[in-house]
């Protein structure tokens, strides 16, 4: 039987590389033959290593050196086996489920490699800095001054969540640090963001000081065997300005010069997010080689504030070999490991052939998702190795496949929805973030969680970010969507929330006191973190996310729960409770999850038209029945007279 599976992974190409090395744990069926049976591996459709797998129902080691000329920038790795299985010293040839390879997730591919020199310009920064064994090692920050102007950590969230964007790492985040901080000291490349009377001066002596009332300037500068790019301005919202342009992927990418200055004509917003429902699922041809099953996946990234809707389908456009079993052969669509659909291939549309599935109204689609397209390519000979004609049995999914998603907004207010909550058509929306009085380390730590998180979802850098301290007013506790983070003596707005927080303080704020959900002794309450999503008492259709803690170590540390995807996706209440010992606690308050939208009348009669349309045809229903009876007794009526006369 033949199984396979296709992974990716690339390769920047200022890595350059000594050696890379296959680390494939499997485990193959322990009714698999150990002479017939076999694994080959192949990258880029080369294939380079073949070797048979131990009898064995324990899980297996094979290392494997990947030939270096056969490595590009995006590499396709596909590892496949032909697993035979033997009854009574015959081989067997039908397919079957006790055939199986099984992949480790621990699989992966080491390289040996040294970084070449970048380029001072910015596009090599930007490409050296959001490298994933930059950020891995802990060689990148944004320092800002110590204790920074609002403006100035609005520029820094807004470089951040841009870079976050565009970068997969789920093990290591982009700190936001004080320049004095040792993240920002040990950082090989280092942004250095600031108005200018707040940079450290041997960065003052490196742009010139005479226009930045008028511009703002991103330069590189290389110092002491470290990469630099100073962003300043003497003006607060050209500096925040000069953010949205490091957030824009494409125009950093074009910025081939080391340095660049931004006006207040400089454009510097994202192209627009499309989201037609249309998500091509790949940009070329996906081919799959070999007999019995073969899969391959596509990850589609839906708005996470949209899940799915009555009417979504998936259509597949395919090609496969003319010269399969037709009577066994077929093609099965699943999502997220859920069989959606089949249909068996057709020697007639082998050339052409095509499968329109429905996606289940009632399977929920949030973020990213999976589908995955399974061929199970039966050879037309009676030997299940060797196909009749001695071709290989093959089929290829085409680019002109795609996933139409009818979506629908998802209300809750829940970590299952977080961060889509915050965010408008994949950008913040006019959010405000209540900061401590005086900002350290570990509050630079959970600003930098938070947005690593939320800045991987927010597509456009055209969104809105706020910062204040105190307690906001009434215009933006009314209107705001807001992040609270600190203790109630750093944070005083966590004082005046504290009678609406799920997780409460003691009256003098020293500790979290018991609950419905949770008991807790006074010792413990003094060191527990939590992050608790509310519903804004101050606008039932806003959302209010207080991370906050007795001590500000606790802060952060119930912001690790927040700062990655597969963190915060093992939560699906409204409150996380983080202690000392790394145990996690989740609870839900809220008994109603969801919110009314803020709806105009014709979006509510739009969302509501099969409604309005049933009640519209009683209405006329009604109306011809009571025609037809004032009809009925117009036309008895005067023959009942008339007929009372003539008896009389």
């Amino acid at each position: 039987m033949g199984v396979s599976a296709n992974t990716y992974f690339i390769k920047p190409d200022r890595w350059d590389v000594k050696q890379a090395t296959l680390n494939l744990n499997y485990q193959v069926s322990q009714l698999a033959s150990d002479q017939i049976s076999d694994i080959t591996v192949s990258i880029n459709g080369v294939k380079f290593y073949s070797f048979r797998p131990n009898k064995s129902n324990s899980l297996q080691t094979q290392v494997i050196n990947i030939p270096l000329q056969l490595l590009q920038g995006s590499n396709n790795l596909k590892i496949a086996g032909q697993l035979q299985t033997e009854k009574n010293g015959a081989l067997q040839s039908d397919q079957t489920p006790a055939n199986w390879l099984t992949i480790y997730d621990s699989t992966n591919v080491n390289f040996h490699y040294l970084n070449r020199e970048p380029e001072k310009t910015l596009a090599s920064f930007y490409d050296y800095f959001t490298g994933a064994d930059t950020i891995n090692n802990h060689q990148c920050a944004i320092s800002v001054p110590n204790q920074p102007t609002n403006a100035e950590l609005t520029a820094a969230t807004y470089t951040l969540s841009g870079f976050s964007r565009t970068i997969t790492n789920e093990n290591s985040v982009i700190p936001i640090c004080q320049n004095d901080s040792d993240n920002a000291k040990n950082s090989d490349y280092r942004i250095v963001l600031g108005l200018y009377k707040d940079l450290p001066q041997e960065f003052q002596h490196e742009v010139n000081a005479n226009d930045l009332d008028q511009e703002a300037v991103a330069k590189i500068v290389y110092q002491n065997n470290k990469h630099y790019l100073i962003v300043t301005s003497k003006d607060s919202d050209l500096l925040i300005k000069a953010s949205r342009y490091l957030a824009n992927q494409e125009l950093m990418k074009e910025s081939d010069q080391d340095q660049v200055t931004i006006t207040n004509n400089t454009q510097t917003f994202t192209a627009g997010v499309k989201n037609d429902g249309d998500y091509q699922l790949t940009q070329q041809n996906v081919q799959l080689v070999g007999a019995g099953h073969q899969e391959a996946t596509f990850f589609v990234n839906l708005p996470v504030n949209l899940t799915n809707a009555s009417g979504s389908v998936i259509k597949l456009d395919m090609r496969y070999a003319k010269n399969l079993n037709f009577n066994r052969s077929l093609v099965t669509v699943y999502i997220n490991n859920t069989a959606i659909g089949s249909q068996r291939l057709k020697a007639n549309d082998a050339d052409d052939d095509s499968l329109t599935v429905k996606v289940p109204a009632d399977l929920a689609l949030n973020g990213q998702f999976v589908v995955r397209v399974a061929f199970d390519l039966v050879q037309s000979g009676a030997n299940n190795t060797v196909q009749s004609d001695g071709q290989t049995p093959w089929a290829c999914v085409a680019p002109s496949s795609y996933a139409y998603v009818h979506s629908k907004p998802v209300l809750s207010q829940l970590f299952s929805n977080y961060p889509s909550l915050f965010l408008d058509n994949s950008a913040f929306d006019n959010l405000v973030i209540v900061k401590p009085n005086k900002m350290n380390n570990y509050y630079f730590e959970t600003l930098s969680n938070i947005f690593n998180l939320m800045g991987s979802y927010a597509l456009s850098n055209t969104g809105k970010i706020t910062y204040c301290t105190g307690v906001p007013d009434k215009d933006i506790t009314e209107n705001h969507n807001m992040i609270v983070l600190g203790t109630p003596s750093s944070t005083p707005f966590i004082k005046t929330l504290n009678k609406h927080l799920y997780m409460k303080y003691n009256s003098n704020y020293k500790y979290f006191v018991s609950n419905e959900k949770m008991s807790i002794a006074p010792s413990y309450g003094q060191h527990i973190g939590t992050a608790q999503l509310l519903r804004s008492p101050y606008n039932g259709h806003l959302a209010i996310l207080a991370v906050t803690a007795p001590d500000s170590h606790d802060v952060m540390l119930a912001s690790t729960q927040i700062n990655f995807q597969k963190n915060i996706q093992q939560y699906a209440g409204d409150t996380i409770v983080v202690d000392h010992d790394n145990n996690h606690y989740s609870y839900r308050f809220k008994k109603k999850k969801s919110v009314a939208q803020n709806e105009s009348f014709s979006q509510r009669v739009h969302a509501h038209i099969s409604t309005v349309a049933y009640f519209a045809l009683a209405l006329i229903i009604i109306g011809v029945i009571i025609f037809m009876l004032v009809m009925v007794f117009k036309k008895h009526s005067p023959r009942k007279g008339k007929d009372d006369l003539d008896e009389k």
